[in-house]
């Protein structure tokens, strides 16, 4: 696959040999990971009027593989690889938030020079799982976040009221805020609050049920000052952006809407006071009509259309 990163587009020449050389860096020589992890250039870190586009890919290792209609979109690595790697490759997308795997490969690739980086940190609540609520943090833990150089680890939480596994859940994700905070490393909380219903999962999307997330998920740990909210965009964000002074970054979530639609809500909602940015995946490297390169490209134009709002009204 070749890349222009000045317009982050790519040919795929779908040659199943074309990240072979992955697997004998990691069959003879797997310290080219932490090698390539302290050669990068690290990324000079938030700043206030800057929104910040991160890209996700940790939901395979949830064995969660669907997208849309899909059920094994995501399932083929080299595929990812191609689409993450056009995603990295526009100019305009801060980071990545991964879960280790795939994080790995990039660093082999030298595709994260300059970005910011999250570790994807409980992923053993597994899509389907009997006991999903119980969300082991089974992916980076913060030791390895700092050795790698990242900015910091990010943790989903789903809070079950009927659901004992919920307090588990709730304890591991505040040890891990305070570990990520003694190193200095941000907590990036993703809070739900959900139900079981037919043995499937369901995520309360209701404004009052995410505000009630918030103050939860918010409290948690024995200190805030690192701690951000990661939030799905719902009705009324004005209210859901007045529960919370954490740094917000939107997330994007599997769309059952057109991507037009998805792209406004996001631009209305990146535009109230609190919120940082997009942690978008699944919506941006598999998009309807397979352009991902152009699906970035928009996302980013909505960053950069807040940016200006925001910039044209203070100095108003």
């Amino acid at each position: 696959m070749s890349l222009n990163p000045s317009s982050a587009t790519a040919t795929v020449d779908d040659d199943p040999r074309r990240y072979e050389h992955l697997s004998i860096i990691r069959l003879e020589d797997p310290d080219a990971i932490a090698r390539a992890a302290k050669a990068r250039r690290r990324h000079p870190g938030p700043r206030s009027g800057k929104q910040n586009f991160i890209v996700a890919a940790d939901h395979p290792a949830r064995g969660a593989l669907a997208v849309g209609n899909d059920p094994v979109a995501m399932a083929d690595r080299r595929q990812l690889l191609d689409r993450l790697r056009i995603a990295l490759a526009n100019p305009d997308v801060d980071g990545l938030l991964a879960s280790p795997d795939i994080m790995d490969d990039l660093l082999l690739l030298g595709a994260l020079d300059g970005k910011l980086l999250f570790g994807s940190m409980n992923r053993g609540g597994l899509s389907g799982l009997v006991n999903e609520f119980d969300d082991r943090f089974t992916g980076h833990t913060a030791a390895a976040l700092e050795a790698l150089g990242a900015d910091g680890g990010k943790m989903l939480t789903r809070i079950c009221l009927g659901d004992p596994d919920t307090v588990a859940t709730l304890e591991a994700t505040a040890k891990a805020i305070d570990s990520l905070a003694g190193r200095k490393l941000i907590a990036m909380v993703e809070p739900f609050l959900s139900v079981r219903e037919n043995g499937k999962i369901r995520n309360d999307l209701s404004t009052n049920a995410v505000i009630k997330s918030v103050a939860i998920a918010e409290g948690l740990g024995s200190t805030s000052a690192y701690t951000w909210m990661k939030l799905p965009v719902v009705a009324e964000m004005e209210r859901v952006m007045a529960s919370t002074t954490m740094p917000t970054v939107l997330l994007g979530g599997d769309p059952d809407s057109s991507q037009d639609d998805v792209f406004a809500s996001w631009e209305a909602a990146l535009a109230l006071p609190g919120v940082q940015g997009l942690t978008v995946g699944r919506t941006l490297l598999y998009p309807y009509d397979g352009d991902v390169a152009g699906a970035v490209a928009t996302a980013a134009s909505l960053l950069h259309h807040t940016v200006s709002t925001r910039t044209a009204e203070v100095s108003e």
